[in-house]
């Protein structure tokens, strides 16, 4: 797949062109590494810290949340729903890397999306961290995304495997897919922090609420 996007942008003479410009003391200046490093340099200029979460957090707007968005926050934050124990942070993504502080890995967490085999197994051309480390706890394990905008960005999980936030909230009330003797009795590879929780209607619309409240109109309309 690598070599695929390398030769692909080389074939390109208009990236051949933005790659030597910003890559110049490098001989070979389509890589693998400098693609990393160019979309690296563009994601950092994506900010969105402008939403009614913002607005009532850090500008104290009491009226930028709703109700119903206010009640959905708590139950995010709750030890019951425990959303907040891996969506953590400003991004909501878990630990933020700060230059010049101590560096903290990022934060992969297996959902327990998939169940092929009964035990725990995801489908093999999709095994996630397993990948890369070949250690057998990493298989299903993919890194925690942002949840900022979240509400624009369906159909969710890392595969888009799920529709809508509402199912999305069902899959964790449930614990993960359903297996023989309860959501985790076989799946030991399922994230300690994914656990079942029983959520009403009202309370999940709640949380949608404050899901949707995570949206910034003004970073999606300069984008």
């Amino acid at each position: 797949r690598e070599a695929q996007v390398v030769q692909w942008l080389s074939s390109q003479a208009s990236y051949q062109r933005a790659f030597a410009q910003t890559f110049a003391a490098d001989p070979t200046p389509v890589s693998v590494e400098n693609v990393i490093k160019a979309i690296a340099a563009y994601e950092r200029t994506l900010i969105s810290g402008h939403s009614a979460f913002d607005r009532y957090v850090f500008e104290d707007d009491q009226s930028a949340l709703s109700p119903s968005a206010k009640r959905g926050m708590a139950l995010f934050y709750s030890d019951r729903v425990g959303c907040g124990q891996c969506h953590s942070g400003i991004n909501f993504d878990g630990p933020v890397r700060f230059k010049g502080h101590e560096q903290v890995s990022a934060l992969f967490a297996n959902t327990g999306l998939y169940s092929v085999d009964g035990c725990g197994g995801y489908p093999q051309s999709d095994q996630g961290l397993f990948e890369v480390t070949r250690k057998k706890t990493d298989v299903g394990k993919f890194r925690v995304p942002t949840l900022r905008n979240v509400a624009l960005t369906a159909p969710y999980m890392h595969d888009g495997s799920i529709a809508t936030l509402g199912e999305v909230i069902d899959h964790y009330a449930q614990g993960g897919r359903q297996l023989p003797g309860g959501p985790s009795a076989l799946n030991h590879l399922v994230d300690r922090r994914i656990r079942a929780f029983k959520i009403s209607p009202e309370e999940k619309d709640d949380l949608i609420a404050f899901l949707e409240g995570l949206t910034d109109p003004r970073f999606v309309r300069t984008q």
